[in-house]
């Protein structure tokens, strides 16, 4: 069966996360069935925290370097999903809003569902349609803050922050 994804749904929760005002940071997409909707989403860590200990989900803190919120997304090795997610780069001079497009792909994912993640992303991709950069990871430690930074700011292009690089 082809998967679908819940267009209105998932709009509604991409929009929170690029609104200047929601402090909402990061969403994500999960399969329910063959349906792609909404997984959760979020600003505050240790809010976040006890909601994964409640469904029992390995968790990886992505923390901003700035005052601004935490960000956390759920992965375990057994799931696939899909997570949009907003990130604050720059100096104290100027502070940019970067997004990402990152597609989990746990370890224990069968190899049906690998093959068929490629033509689902194409689907979230007409929700999620504004993003710097997208990873593909399913290891955790791909995911640290200091190496998606590094590359959202290589993705976008010049780099005018105040360094000593």
């Amino acid at each position: 069966m082809a998967t679908r994804i819940d267009k209105e749904a998932c709009r509604e929760a991409y929009n929170l996360v690029r609104d200047d005002n929601s402090g909402i940071n990061w969403v994500s997409f999960k399969y329910d069935g063959s349906m792609i909707v909404p997984g959760g989403h979020g600003a505050d860590y240790e809010e976040f925290k006890s909601q994964c200990a409640v469904i029992a989900v390995l968790l990886l803190a992505v923390l901003h370097r700035s005052a601004s919120p935490h960000i956390l997304l759920l992965l375990t090795d057994d799931v696939r999903l899909f997570g949009f997610v907003r990130f604050t780069t720059g100096d104290a001079m100027s502070k940019r809003v970067k997004f990402a497009l990152i597609t989990w792909i746990g370890e224990n994912v069968s190899g049906l569902q690998r093959a068929k993640i490629s033509t689902d992303k194409t689907t979230v991709k007409e929700v999620v349609q504004n993003f710097a950069k997208e990873f593909m990871v399913s290891d955790l430690r791909e995911l640290e803050e200091e190496y998606i930074l590094s590359e959202l700011k290589k993705a976008g292009g010049a780099n005018y922050d105040a360094q000593t690089e």
